[in-house]
Order: C-alpha cells, then structure tokens, then sequence
C-alpha cells in the first residue's frame, strides 16, 4: 500500500511493522492470501472421502495417519498465504505484484484440482499425473516470490516438501492398488 506523505511524495509502508495505521483498513490482498488458503483448505478437507474405498486401498507403511494430513495443510497453506502476502507487498510495481496473483492463481488451480481425482473420481492414478502440475506451481511459488522476498520463498518451502511426500505416496499408492477403471 501506498501512503501520500505532505510533500507528494509517495512511499512504502509495510502493514506488519504499522499494524495501527492498518486496523480499521480492509486490505484487499491479505483477504485474498486468507481467501486462498481457506477455500483451498476447505474444499480439500471436505473432498477428502476416508471411507470405504480409501480404507481399502493398500498404502505404505510410512503413511502418516489420517488425522495429520488436517493440521499439516492447514499450517503450510497458512505459510503459503501469508508469504503471498509478504511477497505482494515486496513487489516494487504492479507488474510484479501481477506477478504474485499469477503464481498463487496457478497454484490455486493445480492444487483444486488433485482431491477430486483422488477422492471423487477414486483415480490415484490420474492424481499422480495431476501432482506432477501441482508441485511444479508449487515449485514456481518458491522460486518466483525469491525476487520480492526471501522470506516469503522460504515460507514455501514447508509446501513444497509436503507436496513431493504427498506426491511419493501417491505413487505408492497406484503402485500397490492398480490397475484402476
């Protein structure tokens, strides 16, 4: 955001080091980061069918158990979120905030789009062709926020580990279940 100070001259505020200037300010991209997680979060959590047919796919032994993969995502979306956040405002202009929105809206899709394969449509194997889209928008993520915020690349990081260990089992599981129809 963008303050006029008396002489006309415009600077840069960071909203996490004025948090009173920014109380009572609706501020569009923090929406959005949050926006961003909570749909993604959302709309994973309540694609995410462990019934019958999830039990009785065969999974590595190494599979966390079920109820970590809630508390994981929420805390590495949150990451996500708020490294959008910190690499929005790191950007210097509009192209590269532009920027910003590309990459989250990329990811937004590519990850939107693997529940439903694994879950609805009971096609792991079709998901691990998916994850391959994922990871690299989660990957492009890491690597493009790197030029308005080191932090915020980092803040990814949690993210893409998580989607190569989600992705390994997804492997697995097509390994020890398929063919799939």
């Amino acid at each position: 955001m963008r303050l006029r100070h008396s002489q006309g001259v415009t600077s840069r505020l960071e909203p996490w080091r004025y948090p009173s200037v920014w109380m009572n300010v609706p501020d569009l991209p923090v929406i959005a980061a949050i926006a961003w997680a909570v749909i993604l979060g959302g709309v994973g959590g309540v694609l995410t069918d462990v019934g019958p047919w999830y039990r009785n796919l065969k999974k590595p032994a190494w599979q966390p158990p079920d109820w970590l993969f809630g508390p994981a995502w929420t805390l590495i979306l949150g990451l996500a979120a708020w490294a959008g956040v910190i690499a929005y405002y790191g950007a210097s202009d509009d192209a590269g905030r532009t920027a910003v929105v590309i990459l989250y809206a990329v990811n937004f899709v590519a990850h939107f789009a693997w529940s439903p394969l694994f879950f609805k449509l009971k096609r792991p194997d079709w998901a691990l062709v998916e994850v391959v889209f994922l990871w690299g928008s989660v990957l492009a993520l890491c690597v493009g926020l790197r030029q308005f915020s080191v932090t915020a690349s980092w803040l990814i990081v949690p993210y893409l580990v998580w989607v190569s260990f989600a992705a390994c089992l997804n492997y697995m599981t097509v390994r020890l279940n398929r063919p799939f129809v």
